[in-house]
Formats: structure tokens, C-alpha cells, sequence
């Protein structure tokens, strides 16, 4: 079998190669094309997680559980998203209201160094919404350890809401401790004859 002349393998070679080329120049003006083409499609879903909206006395309940989980392990960061930036701290102590988020973050941090192993449950809560305002009322019982001592106490919470974009932030927060009451001596009945003060003897 003869073999063919060079010059037409050089023509084959050299057809095959610009078609390769030709076929590369198209896929590469095609792609920008094919990707911007892409981009622009308005049907193309853009975010695969969906939230289910919760009711208001809901999400009130959930940004107060937040709260409270953030205060308990120390999280600033949690603890933050769950309050507004002029939101007013009330204690049981006898001492002026706290102004602002950025003067009571100091403070929190202060109280919070001094404890260890916390734990703060909330019962008996109560959550009442009237348009963009909301409140919790709760009990709380704490424990942990504070300055080294072993402490447990327990207390009522007020907190107030507001609807700001959307969004639950509280806005004041009324905290004291329960006192113990100091025991009482028993009721006597209306018509019990009520106890007589001795006289001291005349001299």
C-alpha cells in the first residue's frame, strides 16, 4: 500500500487542528454567554431554606428562651441579638436604672466573671401581645457558684418587647429577686377575744 504524500497529511493535520481551534474559540465565547444567561434567570431559586413564620407570642417566648441561654453560658454575642440598643436594665437593688445596651454590657460582663456552673430555669411564664408591643412575665429559679460559694436564688422577670423590622427586641428588663417572707403568726377568727397587755403592778 502506497504512502500517501506528505503534503496531504501536513493539509490533514493542519485542517484537524483548526477545526480544534475553531471548536475551543466557540466553547469559550459560549460559556460567558451560557453563565451570565444563568445569572439572569429570574425562576432560578436562590435560597433553599425556608422559615416558617411563628406567631408573635411565640417568637416572644423563643427570643426569651435565646436570652436566657446566652446569659447562662456567658455569650455576648447571643445575648446582643436579643436586645434593642436603648433598651433599660431595672435590678431589685436599690441603684438607678441602666441606660442602653452599651452601659449594661460592661456590668454583665463584671457580674458574670464572678460565676461558675450556672443554671437558670423559667417557669410560669406569662406573654401578652398588643400590636407592636409585648411582654413576659416569668419566675426564674438560679443556681451556680458565685466568688467560690455555692448560691441559689430565686426571682421574677418583666420583660417588655418591641417589633422593630420584623424582629422581637426587648426593649426593658425588669428583674429582682423573691425575698422570703418573714413568718407570720397565725389569723385569729373576728370573734376570738383578742389578747389582753398586762399592766405593770402599781408600786
Amino acid at each position: 500500500m502506497a504512502a500517501k504524500p506528505v503534503s496531504t497529511v501536513t493539509r490533514s493535520l493542519r485542517a484537524l487542528l483548526t477545526v480544534g481551534i475553531c471548536i475551543a474559540i466557540l466553547l469559550s465565547a459560549a460559556s460567558p454567554a451560557f453563565a451570565q444567561k444563568k445569572k439572569k434567570n429570574p425562576d432560578a431559586p436562590l435560597d433553599t431554606h425556608t422559615t416558617i413564620p411563628m406567631p408573635d407570642e411565640q417568637q416572644i417566648d423563643y427570643n426569651t428562651s435565646e436570652m436566657l441561654g446566652a446569659w447562662q453560658v456567658g455569650d455576648v454575642d447571643r445575648l446582643r441579638k436579643t436586645y434593642a440598643d436603648d433598651a433599660v436594665f431595672v435590678s431589685g437593688l436599690w441603684a438607678p436604672p441602666v441606660f442602653g445596651w452599651s452601659n449594661f454590657l460592661p456590668l454583665f460582663q463584671q457580674q458574670r466573671a464572678r460565676m461558675q456552673q450556672v443554671r437558670l430555669d423559667r417557669v410560669n411564664t406569662y406573654i401578652k401581645v398588643s400590636g407592636t408591643v409585648g411582654w413576659a412575665c416569668y419566675q426564674w429559679d438560679f443556681s451556680g457558684t458565685v466568688d467560690g460559694q455555692s448560691m441559689t436564688a430565686r426571682g421574677q422577670t418583666t420583660l417588655v418587647f418591641e417589633k422593630r423590622n420584623n424582629h422581637w427586641l426587648i426593649v426593658h428588663n425588669h428583674t429582682s429577686e423573691a425575698r422570703a417572707a418573714p413568718p407570720q403568726s397565725p389569723a385569729l377568727p373576728a370573734n376570738a377575744p383578742q389578747p389582753q397587755v398586762s399592766k405593770p403592778p402599781n408600786s
